[in-house]
């Protein structure tokens, strides 16, 4: 993509509403711009970084054997009535009434809509094991809403359902989301750390927060440093196996959110090894038994015939709210640094001097690197080299291609990689290989 087609309204100065540094840059880049307290419109160069999330979510979600469907935002009243919670759930629930006086809501979950999805296809236990999932826009009504897309009123998010016949079989459909949260997240670069989480609202005994540490994160964590070093679950993970020692490895270091917090215990910690600070929740998984297959009538016919409720959980990942949580993981005094997997584009290709011979040698470079598969942003106007440098370090781009008349005199071009700093004089050919095999590693 060529910059000088592109829409990327880059701010020089920082907006007064953000407070934190996920909020400054994302504005600063021209990856958002509220609408109203909450609600952004995404803008190109954010709605790309939210589709690579997107993609890695729903690949993990895939491999682990989940089904992909779609349901709708608004939904029935009497749903939830079912279940008891249309009352219970409180304000954040934004309750509206259609023209014929039928009362609605605009889903900030969805455990009641697929359950009567649910019941109204699947008789027999035969059908199950069943786990469902989408990635749609949700909105919760946040009595303060702030720091940009990290809390939100309206958020893309992944929501899965586990059906299964009894208790045993529904701990196995935990047990695979866990090692699935594992691996989305570490393809994205981050190091998500389990947490035994407060139910809240959802309901049931069981479950676990995923935690990214981030000086800015909104809860207080105490964990046993050796669960830093555990190794991810690899591609070759069989989710129909017995997944419980990779779950004891992860759930046996101590690791808790201020909320679940137990002092006495993390006492027990070596010293050396305690950890206190802060932490962003990026995912949030449940079991909750028959808590709605029960009152709902999300009934099967067991192997005896007699008719039981299914066995439930819930799967939550927080698709937008990662963008932020990225950023907040990966930035300098410069801008954000993205991992490759998920940045906007893996190249940032600067022409020093549109015009000049630095032409033909940006276009030789951008069109092989593009065949290869390697996303690349060409700054091809004609604007000062400070402006240049300052925009694509801002945007934080992996790798940065600078071509000017200068080196090509003696056929070199330099390429930067925006983590580290690190520079390199190469010839374009060698540049081109380089990128292409280092991007395709990291991928």
């Amino acid at each position: 993509m060529r910059l000088s087609r592109y829409f990327l309204p880059i701010l020089k100065e920082t907006p007064k509403e953000a407070e934190i540094v996920s909020h400054r840059l994302m504005l600063r880049a021209g990856m958002l711009r509220q609408q109203s307290a909450g609600i952004y419109a995404w803008l190109p160069l954010g709605y790309r970084v939210l589709m690579k999330i997107q993609k890695i979510v729903e690949e993990e979600q895939n491999r682990a054997g989940v089904v992909e469907l779609l349901m709708p935002t608004i939904q029935s009243a009497d749903l939830w009535r079912e279940s008891g919670r249309y009352e219970a759930y409180g304000k954040e629930m934004l309750r509206i009434t259609d023209r014929h006086e039928r009362d609605m809501l605009y889903g900030p979950t969805n455990e009641e809509m697929i359950t009567d999805i649910f019941r109204s296809y699947v008789r027999s236990y035969k059908d199950l094991p069943l786990n469902l999932y989408h990635i749609q826009w949700k909105f919760r009504d946040e009595v303060r809403p702030r720091f940009g897309v990290m809390r939100g009123r309206e958020f893309l998010m992944k929501d899965a359902y586990s059906f299964d016949l009894d208790q045993e079989a529904a701990r196995h459909a935990y047990n695979r989301m866990f090692v699935a949260y594992l691996r989305t997240f570490a393809r994205m670069g981050l190091k998500a750390i389990p947490m035994k989480a407060d139910t809240g609202p959802i309901g049931g005994d069981l479950s676990h927060e995923f935690i990214i540490l981030a000086s800015t994160g909104e809860s207080e964590v105490f964990l046993d440093k050796d669960i830093l070093d555990l190794p991810v679950p690899g591609e070759d993970t069989d989710f129909d196996a017995d997944l419980s020692p990779i779950i004891k490895s992860w759930t046996t270091p101590y690791a808790a959110t201020d909320e679940m917090h137990d002092p006495e215990a993390f006492g027990a910690v070596g010293e050396d090894k305690q950890v206190s600070a802060r932490g962003i929740e990026v995912g949030h998984i449940f079991y909750f038994g028959t808590k709605y297959s029960e009152p709902m009538g999300a009934t099967v016919t067991n192997s005896d015939g007699v008719e039981v409720p299914v066995h439930m959980g819930s799967y939550g990942v927080g698709v937008s709210r990662l963008l932020a949580a990225l950023i907040e993981a990966n930035h300098d005094d410069d801008g954000i640094i993205w991992p490759v997997s998920v940045a906007p584009f893996h190249v940032g290709l600067i022409n020093m001097k549109p015009g000049s011979e630095a032409d033909g040698a940006c276009n030789a470079l951008y069109e092989k690197l593009e065949a290869a598969g390697v996303e690349v942003l060409y700054d091809d106007r004609d604007t000062r080299a400070g402006a240049k440098f300052a925009s694509m370090d801002l945007i934080g781009l992996p790798y940065q291609v600078i071509v000017g008349p200068r080196g090509l005199k003696n056929g070199e071009v330099e390429v930067k990689n925006r983590a580290t700093g690190e520079r390199q004089m190469l010839s374009p050919e060698a540049a081109a290989e380089a990128l292409i095999a280092t991007v395709k590693s990291q991928s």
